[in-house]
């Protein structure tokens, strides 16, 4: 086989998740030792700290991976970024799309490297609004472009299978920098972002 994808968990923090899963499973009242839940504490722990990974990875250094001097200063923009986080208030997941854009200022970035931005700050536990800005101020503080926008559209667990029970509420968050902040240049993203070009 030419490539392997090989994952790798810390022995002491999954040790310690599994313990943990175990006690919560027993005080839920489940048998944590029956066929169905044998392995499930550390599917859990094993889990969580996949969903929880962007603690330990960097946007900036992302980012600078693949940053390469261009003199453009057109718009940017990478829409329909998936995203899955996990909301730190239940621990429950909220998923959906994020709209990305930039105004080059000499400086522009890998494509992929914008989606992998939004996994760094999505792979944590979140909330939708500080996500938002968390994306923006990375590229931000990195490319120093003339402008950032991000739009993250998202539906949330903690709303749809607790609590209200609204299954059909999307929460829209932005956040914009620099020449996004002007009329003119946010509704030229706004409009791209909402258009079908395919």
């Amino acid at each position: 086989m030419s490539y392997k994808k090989i994952e790798t968990y810390d022995e002491a923090t999954t040790a310690g998740l599994i313990k943990n899963y175990k006690e919560a499973l027993q005080l839920l009242g489940e048998d944590h030792e029956r066929e169905g839940l044998l392995k499930t504490p550390e599917r859990q722990a094993k889990a969580m700290q996949y969903l929880t990974q962007g603690y330990q990875l960097d946007a900036h250094a992302i980012i600078n991976s693949a940053k390469f001097h261009e003199d453009v200063s057109e718009m940017i923009v990478v829409k329909d970024i998936e995203l899955y986080s996990m909301c730190e208030h239940h621990v429950l997941p909220f998923f959906g799309k994020a709209h990305v854009a930039y105004i080059p200022n000499g400086w522009i970035t890998g494509l992929s490297k914008i989606a992998r931005v939004v996994d760094v700050f999505s792979r944590r536990l979140q909330v939708q609004e500080r996500l938002t800005v968390q994306i923006m101020n990375a590229i931000k503080e990195t490319l120093n472009p003339l402008g950032v926008a991000v739009v993250i559209e998202a539906k949330h667990l903690c709303m749809m299978m607790r609590g209200v029970q609204k299954q059909n509420s999307v929460t829209t968050t932005s956040a914009f920098d620099g020449e996004f902040q002007k009329n003119s240049t946010r509704s030229e993203f706004l409009k791209l972002i909402t258009a079908d070009l395919h």
